[in-house]
């Protein structure tokens, strides 16, 4: 049975890591704070920089709202595809241009890869920026300098990949011992390139 000591020592200890709890807290909420609108302002530079990178004609980007029909759903999601922001590209003058689409790939080898694509009115891929990729180094990760620049100024409905040497517009070559990597990538590409698509055929979306 504990004593009286035992109990108030109990107490003490309890109230001390009680307020050592509540002293951290409050310090990661003030840090938080301070860090949370940095850290949005990064965030939007970086995407407007990767929408200049893949639409560089382009004076602006206008935001939309756009939800894909069930049909097109369906088929991103059987390519682990997911739709991000989507904006309209603006000339200097206000006329769309195209869009810039946000496209993830949910099967990366290592987890999801994040790019952005610009099409312009004719269909015709401009550039890919890859903004988020977590793959292996040496292999998934030469993405960006293997894989980005095939896709440059490509008017095509889809895009393959192949092992043996692109030989045609369609065709990407594979990055040799990565080709989890090549995949979730082409089909990120491909399902941007259908959402736009439906966008060109259907409308300009939802302000």
């Amino acid at each position: 049975m504990k004593n009286k000591n035992d109990i108030v020592t109990m107490l003490k200890e309890a109230g001390i890591l009680f307020a050592i709890t509540l002293i951290a807290g409050l310090v990661l909420g003030v840090v938080n704070e301070m860090t949370k609108e940095p850290i949005r302002i990064q965030e939007e530079k970086a995407v407007q920089e990767a929408c200049r990178h893949v639409f560089g004609t382009a004076d602006s980007f206008e935001e939309i709202t756009y939800t894909p029909e069930a049909d097109l759903a369906q088929e991103l999601s059987g390519m682990g595809v997911k739709l991000g922001s989507i904006y309209r590209a603006l000339g200097s003058d206000g006329a769309m241009q195209g869009y810039v689409l946000q496209s993830t790939s949910t099967e990366g080898y290592g987890g999801n890869i994040v790019l952005y694509l610009g099409v312009t009115n004719e269909g015709t891929l401009n550039d890919i920026s890859i903004l988020e990729i977590s793959e292996t180094a040496g292999l998934g990760m030469l993405a960006p300098d293997e894989l980005v620049p095939q896709f440059h100024n490509k008017n095509v409905d889809s895009f393959t990949y192949t092992k043996t040497g692109a030989a045609s517009e369609e065709e990407i070559d594979a990055i040799s011992g990565a080709t989890v990597t090549t995949k979730a990538v082409t089909n990120a590409v491909n399902g941007g390139l259908m959402a736009a698509q439906a966008l060109l055929e259907g409308g300009a979306g939802n302000e």
